[in-house]
């Protein structure tokens, strides 16, 4: 058996080992956030409200549809991986690990130029307004062409963090956040060069985290080594990667869909509403890190125990997260309505744009809670190997009735938070839903794993 000095999610004090492999997740998210929040903060500041809409609006729900439906697509390596290593099957892992690897830079320069390819007619579908096109389009052609360093930085980051490593993710992300702060200042304050600049200096920025992560992943990963020469495509196992990651990346994508609507309906309502919605998305990103960093944790912890077959361990995690995050969720809730003018204010000095972002924060954050119960237990399912209801799940109560919602009953004229009143009543569904299959299914898929586990220990008597 290989020396481990990865984390092993398989035993010791479960709270204690979510908390430390979600606290460093969290960190990165920041870090990685920043990316873009730096972006809107430095563009805002420095080059007006039509270029904060124009990092924003249209161009961040177009990047967020590409990017979450690939972390969907990487999250099944990220389960097979930490199944594998849970069982203890290294060579697995190594054919998971090299099959990944290159099937992130295929999707990343396939994706990339696709994108460059459709970028005017994507922000023209989605209404933009004529003035923000220009910046828009440039903004968005420059970070498609460099997505193949964003994609092989998240696959690598999956798979460090699948045999238990959130820590050298994290310190990758705070160097080359760090560069891209420095960038943006260069290109937006020295050289003016708006939208274009952030789009560049973040472009540089990712291209070094993802050959920090390679080199990692080459040379200082105990238990895994990538060899580049050996890089090909396992036809067995990229199809249990997709089995699983496939359906995560369409419920991904579900959210961008109908968040893609949603911007369009805005989109009609002029430049302060659309800089509004950019800045209150900034701030909620706070939360949805929060959120994603228990994500992780839950399908990297529920991965390796049920490659080991530990059913109870299961059991007792999935609860211990469940409280930790609905407490952290009220926590996130009370400091944006307490701080919200202030986070706001970070983006903008457009007193307007301040106040419609702030009534969006004490419309929405209190429902924060109700998602959680949607966003654990169908981690928790992916990581067994279970998708297809969470997606389903999502197809229809957040991405049709999103956008029956607004098709339906927004009328022109509507408010934003009658058109924005879709996101607490979607999360109240998909988590009634989710919670009601949970507490039904999951207790058969334990017991078949105490059953395996009792044969398997029968077996080694």
């Amino acid at each position: 058996m290989r020396q481990r000095k990865v984390q092993n999610m398989t035993r010791g004090v479960i709270w204690k080992q979510i908390l430390r492999f979600f606290f460093p997740i969290l960190i990165g998210a920041l870090f990685q956030q920043l990316y873009n929040t730096v972006d809107a903060v430095v563009v805002g500041q420095f080059a007006g409200k039509e270029a904060l809409s124009s990092v924003g609006g249209s161009s961040a729900q177009i990047l967020n549809f590409v990017f979450s439906f690939f972390i969907g697509l990487s999250t099944g390596s990220t389960v097979v991986i930490a199944q594998y290593f849970g069982a203890e099957q290294d060579d697995a892992v190594d054919t998971a690990l090299h099959t990944s690897y290159l099937f992130a830079c295929l999707c990343g320069l396939v994706l990339g130029g696709l994108g460059v390819l459709f970028t005017t007619p994507l922000l023209e579908l989605l209404g933009t307004p004529e003035e923000l096109m220009a910046q828009s389009g440039a903004y968005i052609r420059i970070l498609f062409g460099g997505l193949v360093f964003t994609l092989i930085f998240n696959m690598g980051s999956g798979i460090l963090r699948a045999v238990g490593d959130s820590k050298r993710p994290l310190y990758v992300l705070m160097a080359c956040c760090l560069m891209n702060i420095v960038l943006d200042l260069l290109f937006v304050m020295q050289f003016h060069l708006g939208a274009s600049g952030a789009a560049i200096a973040t472009n540089i920025s990712q291209a070094a985290s993802a050959a920090a992560v390679t080199w990692l992943l080459v040379k200082k990963t105990p238990g895994m080594k990538l060899c580049l020469k050996r890089l090909r495509i396992s036809r067995p196992m990229l199809a249990r990667i997709l089995q699983i990651g496939f359906p995560t990346a369409l419920a991904g994508s579900m959210f961008s869909i109908s968040n893609m609507v949603i911007q369009t309906a805005i989109n009609g309502m002029g430049v302060d509403p659309i800089a509004a919605w950019t800045a209150y998305g900034k701030v909620d990103s706070l939360w949805w890190m929060i959120d994603q960093a228990f994500s992780t944790a839950v399908v990297t912890f529920v991965g390796q125990n049920f490659g080991a077959g530990l059913a109870d361990r299961i059991e007792r995690g999935i609860r211990e997260v469940l409280v930790m995050e609905i407490l952290m969720a009220f926590g996130a809730s009370l400091f944006m309505n307490t701080c919200g003018e202030f986070l706001l204010g970070l983006f903008t000095t457009d007193q307007t744009v301040v106040s419609l972002g702030s009534g969006l924060l004490r419309f929405i954050t209190p429902f924060y809670a109700v998602y959680v119960i949607n966003e654990v237990l169908s981690s928790a399912l992916r990581a067994e190997g279970y998708v297809m209801v969470s997606t389903v799940v999502n197809f229809v109560g957040v991405c049709i009735y999103r956008v029956c919602w607004v098709s339906l009953f927004c009328p022109e004229g509507s408010t934003m938070k009658h058109v924005l009143s879709c996101y607490p009543a979607s999360w109240i569904c998909i988590s009634v839903i989710m919670a009601v299959y949970y507490l039904f299914h999951q207790k058969r898929i334990l017991a078949k794993m105490r059953g395996r586990r009792v044969e398997q220990l029968q077996s080694a008597a």
